[in-house]
Parts: structure tokens; C-alpha cells; sequence
């Protein structure tokens, strides 16, 4: 408990710089006129005074205040946006109308009053060639930007210094969530970038993404991208343009009802088992997680809780909590060896348990988010390349031997293996059998149940953040389509710094986002963490005593909104 508040509480002392790593509940100047691409990758996304927005990474250009948007072309010019703000203003008051081009115009005026002119293919800005163009077939004046577009098709906008690429800005701004193709003509992404699709294939900024061929149908869903071939299958466009094979994301799933409402706890509380039944009761919870190993202490408490689970008919979740560690505090040696004791510690905790009602273990605790995997913990995990290919198969090996010892034990038992952050890199990497370098052919981690941990600085889960502080997206809409298995929330909460206040208003708002959609994208339960921490960091209780306003808001939800 120590190292997550600490953890937490370092988040806030370093403001912006979150470090996304593991807090889990007890474990471990010019532009050519029409060649070139869309924008080129820059450091970060900077607005100028002309509403022009610097191109972000990976190639792809973010949206301006406008709905323009513009990166460097052709690696010409500085693509600086620092300059100031020469005839780009948002007010057209004073210049011509908005929309008005050349041709069939043969002058444009901006509202400082500055002539814009088109001779030979080159832009001029009273008299004076304004960067170096060449090949421009129009100039556009529109939301009070200059934009030009050459024989390439490609638009530039000028923010005062130079010309940034960007998209044609009278397409308008992100497409409207469920837009297809060919229903529209074109899809707009959160970056700005520009979908097509043409003979089948697949393409943004005009090239194409990643390898199709028989595209019948693209869709914009839930912050991503997605195809369906003319055979069926529907394909989701992963952050390193690969396509990867899944189910229509539009389609409602329902989770099944009874586990929603649960809370985490430890092993080693003072509460007794009857005590914390009685708790569970008061509350209205019927799902309670709780960790151990196979060391007889961890697991003789897990027991005798769910002994006391099984009479009153609630339901125990229970975290096999073994990391990719030994008892040395050093990664396995090799993934045979991470998969045994992986095997031997499921088994062993599955054999303890199943005469009692568990019928659900989660595999392992934040393990993509130990320092041995996680290569930058700044990252959101988006991309398999976020982690480390030498220790990769450890984690998997201990995963896959939780998994396999569990249900040597107990054949009908459900295993969840668990994420954090945004760490969809990791879950796809491990579920197609793929190492962080992209080969495959490696086994494979398949689990009954996604389970992931969301905590306030991480984002919201329904449309969280990407590498490199990227553009968000619906987690759990992703997972359902992706491994078509019920979704958990086994730890939400906000940080330990916050006010009771806060927590409670946070409880409320938070709770009511994922009721919401549990009976469309898969949400089987959600479990706050935690009921008791020992102080006012997290917990809803300290020794029995509710710390009233967040522990209110918990059993006000909780009895208002039935798991039916």
C-alpha cells in the first residue's frame, strides 16, 4: 500500500510529466506546391496565432482550431509556428468572404488588409513572394487563414512564417463517430488525418495503411479505425498501421448481470471473514478481490474468506498475484522457468479454492507495467514496441503458466489476465503471439476474462490517450471487438491527494460512466479500490468507520442503480 501512494502522490508532485507505471493493489521556410505528404513528425502539437497547428507524430497531422491543419512538407522549410500572425487571423471582418479562392478570383484580401495574389504558380502577399511555392492551382481564404493547394492535391496553410501542410479545411473537422465509407466520401480522424479508400484499399493522406486489398467498408468508431472485407471480417488499424482481425465494434454486448458492483480488499485486513460479509452487505457489493500466492499465509486467509463467501452467496475474485519475479526480486531466468512457477502457483491456489465457489482468478497484477517489461513507464502502452523484447517472454511465460495451473485445477474456471494504463500494445502482442519486434509465431496468451486498471491521472478509459500523448480512444469498446471477452475494471480510483469531497463527486461521475455501459460494451464488474487503505488515501473505511462523504457517494450509487 506504501508504493502506491507513493507512487500516486508522485504523479501529482510531477504535474504534466506522468509516469504511467505499475500502482496495481498489493502486487509487484517553404513548401513545394502540390508534392509531398500531409505533415511530417515533429516533437509536439503547437498552435499559432493564425489557428495553423504544428504536425504531431507518427506522421500525422493534427487538427487546428479551424479544422486546418498543417505540418512541414517535403522536409523544406523550418515548419516553425512561432511566427507571428501576418494576414491569418480568425476575424474576416475586414477581408474578403470567407471561402473566396483563385482562382476565379484574382485577388484575396485578409483581414489586415494584405492582397494575396497567384502568378505563375506562386504565391505573393502584396507584391512579395510569401515562401517558396511553386505549382499552386489554388489559393483559399478560409476561417481567416491563407491556404493554397498545388497539383498534388496536398493544401497548405500559412501560419504567418510558413506553409504547414494540412487537409483541405472546408472538409470540416473529426468525422462524426459510426461514419463509413463509401456512405461518406472521406473519414477525418482526431489528427486531422484524411481516409480514403480506393479499389480496396485502405489510405490516409493518400498512401496507403498497412497491407488491404479488399476493403468494402471503412469505419470510424470509437476514436480508431476500422475495415470490413468484401468476405465479412472486420480488421481494427493498430497505432503501428497494422490491421488486425476482430468483430463489428458496433455491435452491443451485454455483460453478464450479478458481479458489477464490487471493491478490492487485502488478505490481511483485521476485519474477519463474517465481518467483511457483513460489510459487503451493508454496502450492496456483490464482488470482493482480494490477492494471494500459494504461501500458506496469503492463501489460508483466501480461504477461509471464501468460505464465508460461498454461505452468504457472494461472489470472491480472487488475484493469483504473482509477478515476472523470483524470489530474489530478479526476472525468471527463461520463460520455461517463469511458466512453471506460474503453473505451480495457480494450481495450487485453484486447488485451495474451487471446493469453495471461486470460479474466476485474474492471472497476475500490473505485470506489463514492471520495470523489466515496461520500457518507458511514460508511455501509454499503446504500441508492443513500448516493452521489452528480452524479458517478453517471461511475462508471458508466467502469465501462460497461471493460466494453464488454474485450469488443471478447475477445467470451468474463468482467468483474467490484466492491463493497465493504456497497455493494448501489450494485450495484442500477447493474444496473436507476437514479441514487442513484431515477429510472430510465438505462443500465444489466450484469457476468459480483460481485466484493466483506471486511475484518474490515466484518462478516461472511454477515451483514453495514446503514445505520445495521442489522440484518445474507447478502450472498452476495443477490447470487446478485439478479444470478445467480458471486460472487468478491477481497480478505479482517483489519486491519493485529492480532497474527500473530490473522491466522493469523482465516485459519483466515474460509477455512472461505466453503468452505463455495461450493457453495451461487455463491462462485466467494476471494482473500486479499496475498502479500508488505513487512511483517507483511498479507502471507503478506516477500521470500520466509513470515511463518510466518498463512502456515502459508493453506497448511494451502489442502491440506486441495480445490477439487473
Amino acid at each position: 500500500m506504501v508504493k502506491r501512494r507513493q507512487f500516486l502522490g508522485l504523479l501529482t508532485a510531477l504535474g504534466g510529466a506522468h509516469v504511467l507505471s505499475a500502482c496495481g493493489g498489493g502486487g509487484g521556410g517553404g513548401s513545394g506546391g502540390g508534392e509531398g505528404g500531409a505533415g511530417v513528425s515533429a516533437n509536439s502539437t503547437t498552435t499559432t496565432s493564425a489557428g495553423v497547428t504544428a504536425a504531431a507524430g507518427n506522421g500525422k497531422t493534427p487538427p487546428s482550431t479551424n479544422g486546418a491543419t498543417a505540418g512541414s512538407a517535403n522536409g523544406k522549410g523550418s515548419g516553425s509556428s512561432s511566427g507571428t500572425n501576418k494576414g491569418s487571423s480568425g476575424d474576416t471582418s475586414t477581408g474578403s468572404a470567407n471561402g473566396t479562392s483563385i482562382p476565379p478570383a484574382v485577388s484575396i484580401t485578409d483581414n489586415q488588409a494584405a492582397v494575396w495574389t497567384l502568378v505563375n504558380g506562386s504565391v505573393y502577399r502584396n507584391g512579395v513572394a510569401a515562401g517558396n511555392t511553386y505549382n499552386v492551382t489554388l489559393l483559399l481564404w478560409y476561417g481567416g487563414v491563407i491556404y493554397h493547394q498545388g497539383t498534388g492535391g496536398q493544401f497548405y496553410g500559412w501560419n504567418g512564417s510558413t506553409w504547414l501542410a494540412c487537409n483541405d479545411p472546408r472538409l470540416g473537422g473529426t468525422s462524426a463517430d459510426g461514419t463509413t465509407i463509401p456512405a461518406s466520401p472521406y473519414i477525418i480522424d482526431k489528427v486531422g488525418a484524411l481516409w480514403t479508400v480506393a479499389n480496396g484499399i485502405v489510405l490516409r493522406n493518400n498512401a496507403a495503411v498497412g497491407a488491404t486489398s479488399n476493403a468494402s467498408m471503412l469505419l470510424w468508431y470509437g476514436g480508431k479505425l476500422w475495415y470490413q472485407s468484401t468476405d465479412g471480417q472486420f480488421h481494427v488499424c493498430s497505432d503501428l498501421d497494422q490491421w488486425m482481425p476482430c468483430s463489428d465494434p458496433r455491435i452491443p454486448v451485454a455483460a453478464t448481470s450479478g458481479t458489477f458492483h464490487g471493491i478490492n480488499g487485502h488478505y490481511d485486513y483485521r476485519y474477519t471473514p463474517a465481518q467483511i460479509v457483513t460489510i459487503m452487505r451493508n454496502m450492496g457489493c456483490s464482488t470482493y478481490r482480494v490477492g494471494c500466492i500459494d504461501d500458506p499465509t496469503s492463501l489460508g486467509a483466501v480461504v477461509s474468506l471464501a468460505q464465508a463467501f460461498q454461505a452468504a452467496g457472494l461472489t470472491l475474485f480472487v488475484l493469483v498475484n504473482l509477478g515476472v519475479r523470483d524470489s530474489n526480486g530478479l526476472p525468471f531466468a527463461s520463460e520455461s522457468v517463469a511458466y512453471n512457477r506460474g503453473y505451480s502457483c495457480g494450481a495450487t491456489v485453484a486447488r485451495a479454492l474451487a471446493p469453495y465457489g471461486v470460479v474466476m482468478y485474474e492471472c497476475g497484477n500490473e505485470l506489463t507495467r514492471d520495470d523489466a517489461i515496461i520500457l518507458d513507464p511514460t508511455n501509454a502502452g499503446t504500441k508492443a514496441v513500448d516493452f521489452s523484447n528480452v524479458n517478453w517472454p517471461i511475462m508471458r511465460g508466467v502469465m501462460s503458466g497461471m493460466i494453464d495451473g488454474v485450469k488443471s485445477a478447475q477445467p470451468n474456471a474463468k482467468c483474467g489476465i490484466n492491463f493497465c494504463v493504456a497497455d493494448t500494445g501489450a494485450a495484442d502482442a500477447l493474444w496473436d503471439g507476437k514479441q514487442p519486434d513484431g515477429t510472430s509465431g510465438h505462443p500465444v496468451v489466450r484469457w476468459d476474462l480483460t481485466t484493466w486498471h483506471n486511475y484518474e491521472v490515466y484518462g478516461d478509459i472511454f477515451d483514453i490517450g495514446s503514445d505520445g500523448s495521442g489522440p484518445g480512444f474507447d478502450l472498452p469498446t476495443y477490447c470487446k471487438a478485439r478479444y470478445g471477452v467480458p471486460f472487468l475494471l478491477t481497480e478505479w480510483n482517483t489519486g491519493p491527494e485529492k480532497s474527500q469531497s473530490y473522491r466522493a463527486d469523482y465516485i459519483t461521475s466515474r460509477y455512472a460512466t461505466y453503468y452505463q455501459a455495461r450493457k453495451t460494451k461487455n463491462i462485466q464488474s467494476v471494482m473500486y479500490y479499496v475498502l479500508d487503505s488505513g487512511d483517507t488515501t483511498y479507502g471507503l473505511m478506516i477500521d470500520g468507520a466509513p470515511v463518510n462523504l466518498p463512502y456515502n457517494a459508493f453506497v448511494g450509487f451502489v442502491a440506486g442503480h441495480p445490477d439487473s
